[in-house]
C-alpha cells in the first residue's frame, strides 16, 4: 500500500514559499567559476535580449537566470552588453601581436581560411600555438602557398611568412602548373586536409594562371572532405560584371558538388548581386556564404597582378595618385613610384581605396552575411609587451574591424542583435552546418555553449584605430572571456593566460 501525505492549503502555501525563496539563494563560489552579473545578454540565435546573470564552470556556460550567483570571479556588467565573442575567419596575423589586437577588438577565435597556411606545415603549425595562445585559432590548407611551393619552389608557412613567397618570384600567381605540377599542387593541399585544416583557401584573384579546371579540382578536393574553399574572387577588384562573374564560377562549383563555399570580402562593385546569389542558393539548401569588411579601402602587397597598370589604370579606371596610399608614410603612390617598389621590393603591403565610404553601412545590415575583418600582418616578430602605438602603421581593420562595426551600428541605427550576428553566429552557423564541431558549441549564447564571451558598452565602443595610426586598439569592450577565462580584463589582456583552443577537423593518419 503506498500512503501519500495529504496536502492542506497552508501547506502548500507553506512549500511555495520555501521553493521560491530557495530559488531566491545564490549558487554557492565553490561550483561557478565566473558569474557576470546584471549585463543585458543578446544571443542572436534564439533572439535573447534580457538582462540576466551568466554562470561559467569548466569553460561552459551553465547558468542564465535571473537569480543571484556567486562565483570565485564575479564581474559587474550593469549597462553592459554580454554577448558571444567575436569570430573572424579572415586573419591573417596569425602571431602573438596579432591575437592580442584581436582580443582587444572582441576576438575570442581567430582563423585565416582565405590564405591558410602551407598544407605540409599544418599540423605543425597547431602544434606550435598548443597551449600558447590567448584565443582560439584555426586555418585552411593555402592553394597559393602550394603553387608556390610546386612552381617556384619557394617555402612558406602562412600569411605572415608569405613576403618569402611571394618575393621569389612569380609562378604561383601566373604559371599555369603541368599535368604532374597540378598533382603536387593538390597532393601538397590534401596533406593540409588530413592534417585537421578546416578547408581550402584560395588567393584566386592574385593567381591568374589558375584555369577554371584546377579551381574545380581545388574544390572538389575539399568537397571529398565535407569541408569548404574560401576564395578571393578571380577579377577582385574589378566591376560591376567581373565580381559577380567570379563569385559565379565559385558558386557553380559548389553547387555541382554539393560543397560548402564562402565569398571572401564581396564589399566591392556588384556586390549587390553577389549577396542576392549567395541568399537565393542558401534559400535552397546550399550552405554557401560571404563576408564584408566594414572600411572602403582594402590592402594588399604592391606585387598584386590587379595593381598593374594594364588593370588598374587601363581597364579599371583608377589612378595610383588618389587609390593606392603607403600606410608608411601615408603618401599615395604615383606611377613612377609604384614601378620602382613593385620591381625592389614586391612584397611591400599597401592601403588601396576602392569603394564610396557611405556604402559601408549597408553592408552591415545584410542579414546572414558575416564579418571578417582581412587583418593584415605586420612583417617581423613583435614582443607581447610592445606599445600598440610603437608598432609600424597597418590597415586599421587589423585592430578596429569590429569596434567600427559596432560604432556605425549605434551611429546609423542598425539594430544591434544584427551586427552581432555578423560578428559571430553566422560564421559559427555556416562553418558548425559543415561539420566542424567547435563551432556548433561558440557563437551562441545559451546553456551548454562554450564560453567564449565578450562584455561591452554598446554607447561608448569606439575604433580608434585609422589609416594614419593604424595599431590603435578598440576601446570599450572590457571584459574577454576565451574557453570561461577572463583574458582581458577592464580593457587591459592579461600576460600569461592561455586558454585558445584549436579550431580544426579529426586528423586523418591515411590518404582518404
Amino acid at each position: 500500500m503506498i500512503i501519500r501525505p495529504v496536502m492542506t492549503g497552508k501547506t502548500k502555501k507553506f512549500i511555495s514559499v520555501i521553493a521560491l525563496w530557495l530559488l531566491a539563494l545564490p549558487i554557492p563560489a565553490s561550483e561557478l567559476d565566473v558569474a557576470i552579473i546584471g549585463g543585458r545578454v543578446m544571443d542572436p540565435e534564439t533572439g535573447l535580449d534580457a538582462i540576466r546573470n551568466v554562470g561559467i564552470r569548466a569553460g561552459l556556460i551553465v547558468e542564465i537566470t535571473k537569480r543571484p550567483l556567486t562565483a570565485s570571479k564575479t564581474i559587474d556588467a550593469a549597462g553592459q552588453v554580454v554577448t558571444a565573442g567575436f569570430i573572424d575567419t579572415h586573419f591573417h596575423w596569425s602571431r602573438t601581436m596579432g591575437y592580442k589586437l584581436g582580443l582587444r577588438d572582441g576576438v575570442t577565435t581567430a582563423m585565416d581560411l582565405e590564405f591558410g597556411t602551407l598544407g605540409t606545415h599544418v599540423e605543425a603549425w597547431y602544434q606550435e600555438r598548443e597551449s600558447s595562445t590567448q584565443i582560439n585559432y584555426g586555418t585552411s590548407s593555402s592553394h597559393e602557398l602550394a603553387r608556390s611551393l610546386v612552381l617556384d619552389a619557394a617555402e612558406a608557412r602562412d600569411a605572415p611568412a608569405a613576403t618569402t613567397s611571394r618575393s621569389a618570384g612569380m609562378g604561383w600567381a601566373e604559371a599555369m602548373p603541368t599535368e604532374e605540377q597540378g598533382r603536387k599542387i593538390l597532393d601538397t593541399l590534401d596533406v593540409g586536409l588530413r592534417a585537421g585544416a578546416i578547408g581550402i583557401g584560395s588567393t584566386l584573384g592574385y593567381m591568374p594562371g589558375v584555369s577554371a579546371r584546377e579551381m574545380f579540382d581545388v574544390q572538389k578536393l575539399a568537397a571529398g572532405y565535407g569541408r569548404q574553399t574560401s576564395v578571393h574572387l578571380r577579377h577582385t577588384p574589378g566591376t560591376q560584371t567581373t565580381e559577380p562573374n567570379g563569385a559565379q564560377e565559385i558558386l557553380a562549383n559548389a553547387v555541382a558538388l554539393q560543397a560548402p563555399a564562402c565569398i571572401n570580402h564581396f564589399n566591392n562593385p556588384g556586390w549587390e548581386l553577389v549577396y542576392e546569389l549567395l541568399e537565393r542558393l542558401r534559400q535552397n539548401g546550399h550552405n554557401v556564404w560571404g563576408e564584408i569588411y566594414p572600411y572602403e579601402a582594402g590592402s594588399t602587397t604592391i606585387n598584386a597582378v590587379f595593381l598593374r597598370p594594364e588593370i588598374w589604370l587601363d581597364k579599371l579606371g583608377n589612378a595610383y595618385e588618389d587609390t593606392l596610399l603607403d600606410p608608411q608614410t601615408n603618401t599615395f603612390y604615383t606611377r613612377e613610384r609604384y614601378e620602382k617598389v613593385v620591381a625592389e621590393h614586391p612584397s611591400t603591403v599597401v592601403v588601396l581605396y576602392k569603394m564610396p565610404p557611405k556604402i559601408v553601412p549597408q553592408w552591415l545590415q545584410m542579414p546572414f552575411a558575416t564579418m571578417a575583418s582581412d587583418g593584415m600582418p605586420i612583417p617581423g616578430d613583435w614582443a607581447w609587451d610592445t606599445e600598440y602605438s610603437n608598432l609600424p602603421n597597418m590597415h586599421p581593420r587589423g585592430a578596429g574591424a569590429r569596434g567600427k562595426s559596432l560604432r556605425l551600428s549605434r551611429e546609423h541605427g542598425i539594430p544591434l542583435m544584427q551586427v552581432l550576428s555578423q560578428l559571430s553566429y553566422n560564421s559559427a552557423k555556416y562553418l558548425g552546418d559543415m561539420g566542424l564541431v567547435s563551432m556548433r558549441r561558440r557563437g551562441r549564447v545559451q546553456l551548454g555553449m562554450v564560453a567564449d564571451l565578450v562584455v561591452f558598452d554598446p554607447a561608448a565602443i569606439t575604433d580608434n584605430a585609422t589609416y594614419e595610426q593604424g595599431t590603435l586598439p578598440t576601446t570599450g569592450i572590457f571584459w574577454v572571456l576565451v574557453n570561461g577565462r577572463v583574458t582581458v580584463a577592464r580593457e587591459r589582456v592579461l600576460p600569461n593566460v592561455y586558454p585558445g583552443e584549436a579550431i580544426r577537423f579529426p586528423v586523418f593518419d591515411q590518404q582518404k
